[in-house]
Protein backbone atom coordinates (compact mmCIF):
# COMPACT_ATOMS: atom_id res chain seq x y z
CA UNK A 1 0.00 0.00 0.00
CA UNK A 2 2.76 1.89 0.92
CA UNK A 3 4.27 2.06 -2.63
CA UNK A 4 1.24 2.83 -4.09
CA UNK A 5 1.07 5.88 -2.51
CA UNK A 6 5.22 6.54 -3.17
CA UNK A 7 4.84 6.12 -6.71
CA UNK A 8 5.54 8.78 -9.24
CA UNK A 9 1.70 8.60 -9.73
CA UNK A 10 0.97 8.92 -6.20
CA UNK A 11 3.82 12.07 -5.55
CA UNK A 12 2.14 13.67 -8.53
CA UNK A 13 -0.96 13.51 -6.49
CA UNK A 14 0.13 15.03 -3.28
CA UNK A 15 2.37 17.37 -4.99
CA UNK A 16 -0.94 18.58 -6.40
CA UNK A 17 -3.10 18.27 -3.60
CA UNK A 18 -0.53 20.42 -1.75
CA UNK A 19 -1.00 23.18 -4.10
CA UNK A 20 -4.57 23.31 -4.31
CA UNK A 21 -4.82 22.89 -0.52
CA UNK A 22 -1.97 25.64 0.23
CA UNK A 23 -1.95 27.67 -2.80
CA UNK A 24 1.05 28.99 -4.31
CA UNK A 25 2.07 31.68 -1.67
CA UNK A 26 2.26 29.35 1.03
CA UNK A 27 4.04 26.77 -0.49
CA UNK A 28 7.33 28.82 -0.02
CA UNK A 29 6.67 29.84 3.43
CA UNK A 30 5.67 25.74 3.87
CA UNK A 31 8.71 24.47 2.89
CA UNK A 32 11.05 26.82 4.53
CA UNK A 33 9.23 25.86 7.99
CA UNK A 34 9.57 22.12 6.93
CA UNK A 35 13.61 22.85 6.60
CA UNK A 36 14.29 24.41 9.50
CA UNK A 37 12.50 22.66 11.41
CA UNK A 38 14.72 19.15 9.71
CA UNK A 39 17.68 21.16 10.42
CA UNK A 40 16.39 21.53 14.25
CA UNK A 41 16.00 18.07 14.32
CA UNK A 42 19.24 17.36 13.30
CA UNK A 43 20.73 19.45 15.51
CA UNK A 44 19.03 18.29 18.35
CA UNK A 45 19.93 14.12 17.16
CA UNK A 46 23.38 15.09 17.20
CA UNK A 47 23.46 17.00 20.55
CA UNK A 48 21.79 13.84 21.87
CA UNK A 49 25.04 11.35 20.40
CA UNK A 50 27.21 13.82 21.70
CA UNK A 51 25.89 13.54 25.19
CA UNK A 52 25.80 9.96 24.84
CA UNK A 53 29.23 9.37 23.69
CA UNK A 54 30.64 11.79 26.36
CA UNK A 55 28.65 10.25 29.07
CA UNK A 56 30.15 6.58 27.67
CA UNK A 57 34.06 7.76 27.42
CA UNK A 58 33.86 9.80 30.62
CA UNK A 59 32.26 7.24 32.97
CA UNK A 60 33.81 4.25 30.97
CA UNK A 61 30.68 2.42 30.98
CA UNK A 62 28.88 1.08 27.79
CA UNK A 63 25.42 0.64 27.05
CA UNK A 64 23.32 -2.29 27.94
CA UNK A 65 25.51 -3.10 30.74
CA UNK A 66 28.33 -3.80 32.38
CA UNK A 67 31.94 -3.95 30.64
Amino acid sequence: MLAEIFSMDGMVFIVLAVAVLFGSTQIPKLARSLGSARSEFKKGLAEVQDTSSDTETSTGAHIGGQA
